[in-house]
């Protein structure tokens, strides 16, 4: 437990950002789960457009410091290679 007054001020913040930070990241989760389940279901435009909304997600994320800067890059790179991969399938 806190004995100062600043060490309890600074336990009243983390519990506030962890909360905020888990609920983006649940958001992005969702977010990706989405673009999945569009491009399992072979709806490449809905893909595309729930990809942008993701995109900016991760973007956010990773400039407010809530996920490392790599992870998103990471994130967002896996993903486009599984819309693009797919739709090539489609097309041949």
């Amino acid at each position: 437990m806190p004995n100062t007054k600043s060490a309890k001020k600074r336990l009243r913040q983390d519990a506030v950002r962890r909360i905020h930070n888990r609920a983006v990241k649940s958001s992005i989760r969702s977010s990706i789960r989405k673009v999945r389940e569009a491009v399992s279901a072979k709806e490449f435009e809905k893909a595309d457009e729930l990809f942008r909304v993701t995109v900016k997600k991760l973007d956010k994320a990773g400039a407010k410091n809530v996920m490392h800067q790599k992870t998103t890059s990471r994130l967002k790179s896996r993903l486009n290679h599984h819309i693009k991969s797919a739709k090539d399938k489609a097309a041949a």
